[in-house]
């Protein structure tokens, strides 16, 4: 697998994880897992234009 398209599903394998604890962080009040996984949604966010950007470069 090409590194642009790993960065890419991985990007969006924690953006869907970030949702989903910040969605049981929201359900059980818990403002750590909500902080957690708004932070790993940004992370998987990152990572997906990371890879975006190295495809255009043919990386």
């Amino acid at each position: 697998m090409k590194s642009s398209t790993r960065d890419q599903a991985e990007g969006a394998l924690h953006e869907a994880k970030g949702t989903v604890k910040e969605f049981v962080g929201k359900l059980s009040d818990n403002p750590k897992l909500r902080a957690e996984g708004a932070v790993e949604n940004a992370v998987g966010k990152i990572q997906g234009k990371l890879g975006q950007i190295k495809k255009v470069l043919g990386n």
